[in-house]
């Protein structure tokens, strides 16, 4: 990521707090504390908890040496990024300082922590509601980038087998603005993003919102900045002792989706499964073993 032309916000703060107003120094306060809501709620939402007027942090933004708020905000977003993107040089690094220990047992230990924490961190009537969502919506159209792109792959891939409603944006021939501009209220856009977050993810979920779609979103924290256009949402944790973020608890979280839409389907799934089973094998896209 670029260099940001911006000052840190705590430093600004701290240079600017002995000026500000009582009102004003209540934002600052709640920015300073609260980073991650800054970058990803809204000015509303972020004036509605904290109890301090919208003109307020605009007001405070300009004194703490932004152009507006949304630079802060951009600020607060590229702060988070960057801890993030250290925490990946900081791990390459361990990799190299540990390669005499065995890192078989160790990823996989990891993944089974990532796995087990998504009873504890995954409302069951939320996912009820978006899996009830999914069943009744038009179309779900899936959208990933980076490393996420092949994980959407396997969701449609699974989800095809019982249901034609699923398409994965962006692919085979059509543009992703094509798909998006189709989209209503019937829809659902259900995105995937890990971090390092991709631009085409976070502006995706703000159009597919203005649509009127409703927006799914599976990401690793809430510092994705496309939360703030998303109905719904699942944190998955991704630690593990490699560099970069383990997938193995999006993959489960997949798979107990698609496995309760098969359970919701019923007789139509099965006759769907059998029927796409019998022309993958007049095309003989299995092996016979």
């Amino acid at each position: 990521m670029e260099a940001s032309p911006q000052p840190k916000i705590r430093t600004a703060i701290s240079g600017s707090y002995a000026e500000l107003s009582e009102t004003l120094r209540v934002a600052a306060d709640y920015i300073a504390e609260n980073q991650v809501e800054i970058a990803t709620r809204s000015l509303r939402s972020v004036a509605s908890a904290s109890g301090v007027s919208p003109a307020s942090y605009t007001r405070l933004a300009r004194a703490l040496g932004y152009s507006d708020y949304e630079a802060l905000r951009e600020q607060a977003r590229y702060e988070l990024s960057e801890r993030e993107q250290d925490s990946f040089q900081d791990k390459a690094r361990r990799l190299r300082s540990d390669a005499d220990q065995p890192l078989l047992p160790r990823q996989v230990a990891a993944c089974i922590d990532n796995i087990q924490g998504l009873v504890a961190d995954i409302d069951p009537a939320t996912l009820e509601t978006v899996v009830d969502r999914l069943a009744a919506s038009r179309k779900i159209v899936l959208i990933g980038a980076l490393a996420s792109a092949g994980f959407t792959d396997y969701f449609a891939y699974l989800a095809k087998w019982f249901d034609d409603r699923w398409l994965v944006a962006g692919r085979n021939g059509t543009t992703l603005g094509s798909t998006l501009a189709a989209l209503g209220a019937d829809d659902t856009v259900l995105i995937i993003s890990k971090h390092p977050y991709a631009h085409r993810s976070v502006r995706a979920a703000k159009l597919a919102s203005g649509c009127g779609a409703k927006v799914v979103v599976l990401t690793d924290s809430r510092a994705f900045p496309g939360l703030q256009y998303a109905d719904f949402h699942f944190i998955q944790r991704t630690e593990s002792p490699h560099f970069f973020s383990s997938y193995a608890a999006t993959l489960v979280l997949i798979e107990t989706i698609t496995g309760m839409l098969v359970a919701r389907a019923g007789s139509e799934a099965d006759a769907r499964i059998q029927e796409v089973d019998k022309y993958n094998r007049l095309l003989d896209e299995f092996e016979n073993v």
